[in-house]
């Protein structure tokens, strides 16, 4: 019965009605603006019908809700990059991790989006962190955070799961401000923007221990999907090979194939990372570097591929052999090398996706520069998913993802007096702040401990 009472409050603490509406237009004035791609000093922002309007040093529209922003900083909400946002509830608990699967006839198509959750109490934390939008993403063997168990991956001889395939599934993007009285419970923005697929150790695991089987075996992979694209009919009535995949599997991989969908490549090493490099090229793929720690010593090649890499700064440590080189300047060296950067948070960023901005402002103490990292966590993100103009940013037409923060963005004490996502403030609750609330009050103790 507690148990019940407490998730009760909670998820009616969720459902607080947030304070404005996304029709309603709001000015948010004197403040220090950063629109993503530059700094506004005491500058407006006019936020109605859910977008952006406009931003600028002017005074507030006649009829326009003020809000007074004198000595804050104003900042485009934060996109989470590989994260788990929505996807995932306690990671190491099955029935509520949606992220992650394990069939043998399902790996490319599965889809993220179906499994997604309005009612996590992840997001509330998250958005807390400034963050507003994720890209939420399917977990492999190799995911941070995201490690399958040993009962997960055992063969149907032991009554477990098949081996996960060579790709985890396809990503999407949610929005973090459902308003769930208003009956507002969709927080899919885009389903099916990027393919995930495990590289070096965690791909050469699922293709049979070896790298180079991995890359032969995606090759092959590609090559039957281009097959099957160019002999639908003669599939249909079984005029063609035998092919490795599902149909499912296949029909997800044609974009892919076609380079019209980028695949993110979780991937450490520097000699994985040309391979990788050379086998986009070679396959005419649209990749997506996620981790790179090793990125640094080949930052070059990297910019002259054209490639973007999500990563987390803070990963300076050997903590294997794929990350003998990691160090704390690999944002700075990648970022002055020319390639588009996004910096992702801690352990999956699920739990800890609101740490990307102390990993901004690490990555910043070690040679980064302050709109590089602001950059890193708005308007990168979004360039890289396709999404450019349309949030991670303040700009005329883009969406009202804006947070008022009391401080530097980058600064771990600073915290945010409002935060609109789609043009709606959000409600500053979480789960944590109810339960602190709940019980630092000694006398008198809640209801169900009065015994």
């Amino acid at each position: 019965m507690r148990l019940s009472h407490l998730i009760a409050g909670a998820v009616a603490a969720l459902a607080v009605s947030a304070p404005a509406l996304a029709q309603e237009t709001v000015a948010i004035v004197g403040g220090r603006v950063l629109t993503g791609t530059s700094v506004i000093e005491n500058g407006t922002v006019v936020i109605r019908d859910g977008r952006i309007a406009s931003v600028g040093t002017g005074g507030a529209p006649a009829g326009a809700r003020v809000i007074d922003a004198a000595g804050k900083v104003v900042a485009p909400g934060f996109v989470a990059v590989d994260s788990g946002l929505g996807g995932s509830e306690v990671s190491s608990v099955r029935g509520t991790n949606e992220l992650r699967n394990a069939s043998n006839s399902l790996s490319a198509a599965f889809d993220v989006s179906y499994g997604l959750d309005p009612w996590s109490f992840t997001l509330p934390v998250a958005r807390l962190g400034g963050v507003t939008r994720a890209v939420v993403v399917p977990q492999h063997p190799g995911s941070s955070g995201g490690h399958y168990h040993e009962d997960e991956t055992a063969g149907v001889g032991d009554g477990g799961l098949h081996e996960p395939g060579l790709f985890a599934g396809q990503a999407a993007i949610i929005h973090l401000g459902p308003n769930l009285q208003a009956g507002g419970q969709d927080i899919l923005v885009k389903p099916r923007v990027a393919m995930v697929a495990p590289f070096g150790e965690a791909g050469a695991g699922v293709a049979g221990g070896a790298r180079g089987a991995e890359f032969v075996l995606f090759k092959e992979t590609l090559a039957e999907v281009r097959l099957y694209a160019r002999n639908r009919a003669a599939y249909e009535r079984a005029g063609l090979r035998d092919l490795m995949l599902s149909r499912a599997d296949l029909e997800a991989l044609i974009p892919v194939a076609e380079g019209s969908m980028p695949l993110i490549v979780t991937v450490s090493r520097a000699s994985d990372i040309l391979q990788v490099l050379r086998l986009a090229r070679e396959e005419g793929v649209k990749v997506i570097l996620d981790g790179a720690e090793e990125g640094w010593l080949v930052a070059d090649q990297i910019a002259a591929a054209g490639v973007p890499v999500l990563l987390n700064p803070t990963d300076n440590l050997p903590n294997d052999f794929e990350m003998r080189a990691a160090r704390m300047e690999n944002a700075a060296a990648l970022n002055a090398a020319g390639v588009v950067i996004a910096i992702k948070g801690n352990e999956g960023s699920t739990h800890r996706a609101r740490e990307a901005r102390y990993n901004a402002g690490n990555a910043v103490s070690h040679g980064l520069p302050y709109d590089a990292a602001i950059a890193a966590l708005t308007v990168n993100p979004a360039r890289i998913f396709g999404m450019a103009g349309q949030f991670g940013q303040i700009a005329p037409g883009a969406a009202g993802d804006v947070v008022v923060w009391s401080g530097d963005p980058l600064e771990p004490l600073s915290q945010p007096s409002a935060v609109f996502v789609g043009g709606v403030e959000q409600p500053l609750e979480s789960r944590p702040l109810l339960l602190r609330d709940r019980y630092r009050q000694q006398t008198p103790m809640p209801p169900a401990y009065r015994n």
